[in-house]
């Protein structure tokens, strides 16, 4: 592997920790794709460090569990603003 790639794989990992992110934010944050963010952090990571890597794991779990709330406001805020136009 990169030695680039490992560090972006190091770099996102920390990142998804500090902000406690979601793939998305990461990859936009980053510049690069969700694919390749997911790629980083399930196949990469574990090989580099797996003790980060089980930080992230817990992370992008709470993510998943929260991703429906999340979905909730985004329509209500979709739909709140289109009626006031």
């Amino acid at each position: 592997m990169k030695d680039y790639i490992e560090e972006r794989a190091l770099e996102i990992a920390n990142y998804i920790i500090e902000e406690k992110a979601t793939v998305r934010k990461t990859a936009n944050v980053f510049g690069v794709s969700k694919s390749t963010v997911h790629k980083d952090v399930t196949e990469r990571l574990p090989k580099i460090n797996p003790l980060i890597s089980e930080q992230v794991k817990s992370v992008l779990e709470k993510n998943k569990a929260e991703r429906h709330i999340r979905g909730g406001k985004a329509t209500k805020i979709k739909y709140s603003t289109a009626a006031v136009e």
